[in-house]
């Protein structure tokens, strides 16, 4: 089963002080990326991995989408979503991604947002959301990049002349990574970026667009603590499609 730290009290009071949390997806300096890369979801169904606070959710329904499930781990994201949500056409579920079973050929739409690092069984899941994809559907998502995943203590590390450098320590080596966010023990799964990328393609999706996101000019000028996204990515955005 996924480790449920969200529902862990410290790391929730923690997280809900993000401004992704306050704000939503106004607070996540990534979303204009993310969301030029979605497909017309005007008369879709939905579903969201991960879907937190359910942000996302209310959104695509705001822009059309018929239906929306919103997927978590978490009872207490989950309880603040249905605290923040009055759309019928929206249904909040609890759901171990580990074990999810959706149906076939259901969804135009499948999203995750920065989930599915903490995912082990990423192979079934991706072969899942596949199957559970209508023919020229779309899975589009954000995960931690492989280059922030990686070291073993995260963290700059600052030279004697004051120079940061990002340590990168066995990148090669996949695997379980454990780091201290919000609350100690959060558990993490490292997979280099050529790893996501076969997986989806043994599922047998085509990759229509991969980002290695980082921050804009006008984005660095407004947010100046956005500037060490500069130095490596710490997330990737990517879109793939069911073949129709």
């Amino acid at each position: 089963m996924t480790q449920n730290i969200y529902d862990d009290e410290a790391f929730f009071q923690g997280y809900s002080q993000l401004n992704r949390s306050v704000n939503g997806l106004d607070g996540a300096p990534e979303w204009p990326a993310l969301n030029a890369m979605l497909p017309d979801v005007r008369g879709a169904k939905v579903v969201d991995l991960g879907c937190g606070y359910g942000w996302f959710c209310r959104n695509v329904c705001e822009q059309g989408a018929t239906h929306v499930l919103g997927l978590d781990v978490s009872e207490k994201m989950l309880n603040k979503a249905r605290s923040m949500t009055s759309d019928p056409a929206i249904e909040y579920r609890r759901e171990d991604l580990e074990q999810l079973q959706l149906p076939a050929e259901n969804y135009s739409l499948a999203y995750s947002s920065l989930t599915l690092h903490y995912i082990q069984a990423l192979p079934e899941l991706f072969a899942t959301v596949y199957q559970s994809l209508l023919p020229g559907g779309h899975f589009v998502f954000s995960a931690e990049h492989p280059i922030f995943t990686t070291p073993s203590q995260p963290g700059w590390i600052i030279g004697k002349n004051g120079e940061k450098t990002w340590p990168i320590n066995g990148y090669q080596q996949e695997g379980k990574r454990i780091t201290d966010w919000f609350a100690p023990g959060v558990i993490k799964q490292h997979r280099k970026l050529a790893t996501y990328i076969n997986l989806l393609i043994g599922a047998g999706f085509i990759i229509t667009r991969l980002d290695e996101w980082g921050p804009s000019d006008e984005q660095l000028a407004t947010t100046p603590a956005l500037s060490e996204e500069t130095e490596r990515p710490m997330m990737f955005l990517l879109v793939a499609q069911k073949p129709r």
